[in-house]
């Protein structure tokens, strides 16, 4: 018996043994947090914070006063995918920016879109889908607000683009005395460079710049392989590839020797998916049932690996880049957060020290028996200016999807396997992702963000006050 035939003989076993949870999984809807107004927390359901007020401003003057009247501290939040207590401090004014979401201006010629910083990826997928256009660099998913991502500075799966600052042509900030300052890469470029990846640090970011691209049809293709064969496929295939417009590697654990590398390419033929953008009425309860699958049956990685995604990826669909660009992140939001929680990290390390890290991302993620359900594997050019940039030279990314618990001892285990992580790659010039847990000490902070110290001195500048904090700068910043 082949191993695709055991698995597909044990998947029926456990289905016909498990239908009654099945069916409750499915059908529940996603719990969510029953909390105070004034507890901000994330999405992990890890960090609940209670600040002192909330507001939902409509328009600038409204930021510029409520900056004015406030001694700090300030925080500013979005949709809240941060997973650390970025968006939030004890006692703080928090801006929630969900309902600052206007589009101010569109150059279908220029290709160019200036929005509020409350809007979310989706809704400005819709005004400029009608028009061909796309979003050049988002991450994966588009529940999150531009401001947000603006603030850590995101990446996503396209082939020579990397950090979101290389396609924001301009930004309009609120600083901590209210004033309202424009600032670009030739225009007050620290503003520019210290907002941008500065998450909430210096000031408020309320409008954005962005150039955008046309939004072309793309035609998937797929391959597993051994993972040390990656580097060399990338390279060959992808890098250099006039026609890649999306790529990721998914590396499968629990043994991380195999890698399943997916491109999507530029192509004139028809589409095969009519729908131009997700469709926004969808359900989730099966893809929410297959995270629980690999994340807590028995084989259920090995199911993942040999039987759900071989089917799920059967033949070459073409779709257009903003199908592609325009996923939800209700397909990953569990039915509970109480007793364990799924939570991202990511790390970076140069092209060709890929092999390396694995090799310790291996066996520091098997020897803490860590509940993995997914690595996936993006590729980044260098930043162009950022001051906390965690793309100091052309990189690999690794993201790391695990399941762990809430308690807190389970927190305090993560917290062990994720410094040696750290460690791992700052010790191959690399670096790690500040929107996550902040587990790491102030040193490898450092290590991994060396001009750091050029940060704290302009936000010292721009606030001497430091009526901008969260629990990231209050636990790095001295």
């Amino acid at each position: 018996m082949t191993t695709r035939q055991r698995l597909i003989r044990i998947a029926r076993i456990i289905l016909a043994g498990s239908l009654a949870t099945t069916i409750w999984i499915v059908a529940r809807p996603p719990v969510h947090s029953n909390t105070s107004p004034l507890v901000v927390n994330d999405i992990t359901q890890l960090n609940p914070i209670l600040v002192g007020e909330v507001i939902t401003p409509h328009t600038t003057e409204e930021i510029v006063d409520a900056v004015r009247r406030s001694n700090g501290p300030i925080t500013v939040g979005g949709a809240r995918h941060s997973m650390g207590g970025q968006i939030a401090a004890p006692g703080a004014l928090h801006i929630d920016m969900r309902q600052f979401d206007k589009v101010i201006d569109f150059s279908r010629s220029d290709k160019t879109v200036t929005v509020q910083s409350g809007i979310t990826w989706r809704k400005l997928q819709e005004v400029i889908d009608p028009a061909d256009l796309s979003v050049s660099i988002m991450q994966t998913y588009s529940n999150f607000t531009v401001g947000g991502s603006l603030s850590v500075n995101v990446h996503g799966r396209y082939i020579g683009s990397g950090p979101m600052i290389r396609s924001v042509k301009n930004l309009t900030v609120v600083l901590a005395d209210g004033s309202v300052v424009n600032a670009s890469p030739s225009s007050n470029a620290d503003v520019f460079n210290a907002a941008i990846g500065g998450y909430g640090g210096i000031g408020v970011i309320t409008e954005a710049t962005l150039q955008l691209a046309d939004n072309v049809r793309v035609r998937r293709h797929d391959q597993t392989m051994p993972v040390d064969e990656y580097v060399k496929y990338f390279s060959t295939r992808v890098r250099g590839s006039p026609v890649a417009i999306f790529h990721n590697g998914d590396i499968y654990p629990p043994a991380y020797k195999t890698i399943h590398a997916v491109t999507y390419d530029r192509t004139n033929d028809p589409v095969t998916v009519s729908d131009r953008l997700q469709p926004d009425s969808m359900s989730y309860g099966l893809h929410r049932f297959a995270y629980w699958v690999v994340s807590e049956w028995p084989f259920g990685k090995q199911m993942r690996e040999h039987l759900i995604d071989p089917l799920l990826f059967t033949g070459n669909p073409v779709t257009w880049r903003n199908y592609e660009a325009s996923y939800d992140t209700a397909e990953l939001e569990p039915a509970s957060r109480e007793t364990s929680t799924y939570v991202l990290e990511e790390y970076f390390v140069p092209l060709m020290r890929f092999d390396d890290f694995v090799q310790r991302m291996r066996n520091i993620l098997q020897r803490h028996d860590v509940n993995v359900i997914n690595v996936s594997v993006r590729h980044a050019n260098s930043d162009p200016g950022s001051l906390l940039a965690w793309a100091k030279a052309e990189v690999f990314a690794f993201v790391v999807y695990y399941k762990q618990g809430t308690a807190p001892a389970a927190q305090a285990e993560v917290g062990n396997w994720t410094r040696e992580l750290i460690d791992a790659a700052l010790g191959l010039d690399g670096s790690y992702y500040l929107p996550y847990q902040l587990h790491a000490t102030r040193e490898q902070f450092l290590r991994a963000y060396p001009r750091a110290l050029e940060f704290f001195d302009v936000k010292q500048r721009l606030d001497p006050t430091d009526k901008f904090r969260n629990e990231l700068w209050n636990k790095y910043r001295r």
